[in-house]
């Protein structure tokens, strides 16, 4: 079903005006964040990855149709995981969190890719 032309024009514009925002907070926010809930942040979107995967899992069992649109979204969060352990890693975690994300989070992020523009089909 195509979408409506307004559709197309919202995006377009959220993604123009979302580049000098982009840059206005690369220059405004400080280079060192300390956050107090640092940990509960992580926790908090492992879990919501964890339960996606689940969801997305049972999605797959049932051969729902909510199976293509699951998979992208535990795409996209996998590879939003994958880019924030490596730049909020310290010196000394970096290439550990460069690992996970080169052998774990971005290999599933295309395979559930491939699973939600339906390029994985049981032969």
């Amino acid at each position: 079903m195509p979408f409506p032309r307004w559709v197309t024009g919202l995006l377009a514009a959220v993604a123009v005006g979302l580049v000098p925002w982009t840059l206005w907070l690369t220059f405004s926010l400080p280079a060192k964040q300390v956050n107090h809930h640092y940990e509960l942040a992580w926790v908090g979107f492992d879990v919501a990855l964890a339960a996606m995967f689940a969801v997305t899992a049972s999605a797959a069992y049932r051969r729902s149709r909510a199976l293509m649109p699951l998979a992208a979204a535990v795409a996209a969060m996998l590879v939003s995981d994958a880019w924030f352990d490596i730049v909020t890693a310290t010196p000394g975690e970096r290439v550990e969190a460069i690992l996970e994300a080169c052998l774990a989070e971005l290999p599933l992020a295309v395979i559930c890719a491939l699973v939600a523009f339906g390029r994985l089909r049981r032969a």
